[in-house]
């Protein structure tokens, strides 16, 4: 199973994104921002965006941040790593991913918090393939609200602990 159709975000998915329609109109957080990274081609170049990644969410002084990726494999090593570096600076992260954290490329104790949004698993053909319908396993409303959600517990739990 690679990359195709069904994964793919489209323009429009990224003008009307429901994981930031869905912060930004929830009355209980505050969005700070929103943080574009690329997935470097060198190991040292990954772990290096991840820990910057982490370094800026700590330097906002974020409560907690939603990381969504839009690919898998090779794109997991610093995604893991961001999640990682951001978490050890006591940021609470909740991630959407279209597999399952067991399924990273990459494993650490910080993916507790990723949620699979991949829906088309029961429509897959006998040979594994994906769909061919554009945007069908990208990030929806429902998605982004668990992923709000979960935060907001998280968010709550590191609360009660200070």
């Amino acid at each position: 199973m690679g990359i195709g159709t069904s994964m793919k975000e489209t323009s429009l998915h990224y003008y009307r994104d429901p994981l930031v329609e869905a912060v930004s109109e929830d009355p209980e957080v505050n969005l700070r921002g929103i943080i574009i990274v690329g997935s470097p081609d060198k190991n040292e170049d990954k772990y290096l965006s991840a820990e910057r990644v982490g370094v800026s969410l700590e330097c906002m002084r974020a409560d907690g941040a939603i990381f969504s990726c839009n690919g898998i494999g090779n794109n997991h090593v610093d995604y893991a790593h961001a999640i990682e570096a951001t978490e050890v600076r006591d940021v609470p992260v909740v991630a959407l991913s279209m597999c399952p954290a067991k399924d990273f490329v990459v494993q650490n104790d910080h993916l507790d918090g990723v949620l699979s949004y991949y829906k088309a698993i029961d429509k897959m053909g006998q040979d594994g393939d994906e769909t061919t319908v554009l945007a069908e396993n990208t990030v929806n409303k429902l998605d982004a609200r668990k992923a709000l959600a979960m935060l907001k517990l998280k968010m709550r739990k590191k609360e009660q602990r200070h």
